[in-house]
This record gives C-alpha cells, structure tokens and sequence, in this order.
C-alpha cells in the first residue's frame, strides 16, 4: 500500500531533474564565473545539446515502452555517412536528408523484428546491432570521413541561423514538441505507456503490442539518424567516430529526466531538461579541466543514481 510519504518521495524524484539542473547552473556560475556565464557559452550548451535531446526524445518512447535500444550512438554514425555518400554523389541534399533518415528507419525496423517477431529480448538485439553498426560504420568508407559542403544541407541541419537563433535550437524544439504531442496528445502516445505498464493487460484491452513495439523502435532510428544528420551539417563532415560516446549520455538524460526504466512512466521535457544538464555537465567539467575519463565516470556516476531512483519510484507507485 503507498502511504502519502511515499507519494511525495515520488513526487520529489519526478522534479529532480529540474533541481539538478538549478543546482548544477549554480555551481558552474559561482566556480567558472568568466567563462561560464558568457552567452557564447550558454548558446555553444544548447547547440551541444541539441543532438542528445533528438536521440534523446526517441529513448523515450522505447524506454516507456519497458525495452531499451543500445544502438542509438552506431545509428548515428551509419546515418551521417549515407546521407554524406549521397549529398556527395547526387548534390542533392534533401535526397541526402532523406537517405540518413531512411537507414534510421530501416536499423529500427530490424530492431523491432527481431524482438516483436524472432521474440528476443531487446537488450540482447540492440546490444549485437550496435556491434554491427559499428563495423559497417568503419567499412563504409574505410575509416575515412566524408565532407559536407553543400551550403543549403549545412545552414539546414547545423550550421545556420534563423532569426538569430542557431538552427540546432530550432531543430530542438520541433522534435521536443512533435515528441511531447504524440506522447501526450495522441492515441500512439496511450498505448506507448500501456504497453509499458503492463503488456499483457494491454494486449488483452486491444492494444496492437507488437506494433507498438516496432513504432517506438523506428521512432528510435529515425532520431538517432536525424541526429547523424545534424552531426554531419554542424561539422561540415561525417566519420565512423560520430556518436560512438552518445549512448551514455542519452540514458542518462532520459533516465535523469523522468523516464521509469522499467517502462510505464515517460517525460518528454524532462528529457529536454536532462540532456541540457548533461551538456552543461560536459561543459562545466571541460572549463575546470577534467579529461574526457574524468567526464565519463562522472556521467557513470549519474546514470547509477538516476537508475537508482527510476526503480525505486516504479515500485512506490
């Protein structure tokens, strides 16, 4: 039975991200004051981010759906290079848009055959396809990088700006909403976090559980791809490398911002809050001079207690 201390443990665990986030701005303005609080950096942790809140929103959806998708970070690699193979054959670069988002989509669809069909366990499918990728990611151009200098693919997917706003920003926001309105608003978005509550109840209530399990498995791609793109336009250049440190920081955004682990339970925004907490993490930690070892045990260190505090709500509610 959950007694109201419970509740408001609960509660509380729902808002850590936002406190987090407060606490952590605070900590870097107070210990990095001259270069902390400048609008160039603030603008260079918002553009950063802007990748993981993409991957970021897509983890959402498979991990309220109670499975995990391994393969995010490799899906970006596989992406950025196809869409730059075909931008420099073709110079088309919406065919080239479209080529990185259609791998995405393709890498997510096998996901979900293999675990709604072949019936594996999501872990162990998306575990083998990041290892995969990760090969292909190096055979496709034998460890070389492909430029990007179509001027209309980079001002579009990085390196412009609208208003006078990075066009990073602008990307963000479009998925984080798109994300939060399918989640909340639409009926894909009800059967996601039934499905994660409890699948066999869903099922029998005539909710379509593999199908579902696909979407949010496509869904996934695709982010992980646009995400790719956007590497690709942003640095004038895709190579096997992007992405390969991604994963973590995504889980832990997701995890961080709300997201139950176990499934049933999804926030989008929190999503958004903590991929911005990871990236002003990231950025804090490279200001006062850790090295990159340094950085990943801290986010180690943040995904343990994030984990920590998903399961525990899971079992309180």
């Amino acid at each position: 039975m959950t007694t109201a201390l419970d509740r408001l443990g609960t509660r509380w665990r729902d808002y850590v991200v936002y406190l987090g986030f407060v606490l952590v701005f605070a900590y870097f303005a107070l210990t990095q004051t001259e270069y902390f609080l400048t609008t160039t950096n603030l603008t260079n942790i918002v553009v950063q981010a802007a990748p993981i809140t993409v991957m970021a929103v897509g983890t959402v959806f498979v991990l309220a759906t109670g499975e995990i998708d391994l393969s995010i970070g490799s899906t970006v690699a596989v992406a950025a290079l196809g869409s730059a193979m075909v931008l420099e054959s073709t110079e088309a670069w919406w065919l080239a848009a479209l080529a990185g988002l259609g791998i995405g989509v393709l890498i997510g669809a096998v996901n979900g055959f293999f675990i709604t069909v072949v019936r594996l366990p999501s872990f162990l499918v998306t575990l083998a396809t990041m290892g995969l990728l990760v090969g292909v990611a190096r055979q496709m151009t034998d460890l070389k990088s492909v430029p990007v200098v179509d001027d209309t693919f980079v001002w579009l997917f990085g390196g412009g700006d609208l208003l006078g706003v990075s066009i990073m920003v602008w990307w963000t926001v479009v998925v984080v909403a798109v994300g939060w309105h399918v989640l909340r608003q639409r009926r894909f978005g009800a059967h996601v976090l039934a499905v994660g509550n409890d699948a066999r109840a869903a099922g029998v209530s005539g909710v379509k559980v593999n199908r579902v399990r696909m979407g949010v498995f496509m869904i996934s791609g695709a982010a992980a791809a646009l995400a790719g793109v956007l590497y690709s336009g942003r640095l004038q250049g895709a190579r096997y490398t992007l992405g390969e440190s991604d994963m973590m920081s995504v889980l832990a955004a997701v995890i961080v911002g709300g997201t139950a682990l176990a499934g049933g339970k999804a926030a989008m925004i929190g999503a958004l809050v903590g991929s911005l907490l990871m990236a002003m993490i990231n950025n804090g930690l490279i200001l006062a001079g850790l090295n990159v070892s340094q950085q990943m045990i801290v986010r180690g260190v943040i995904i343990l207690v994030a984990v920590s505090l998903s399961l525990r709500a899971k079992k309180t509610v």
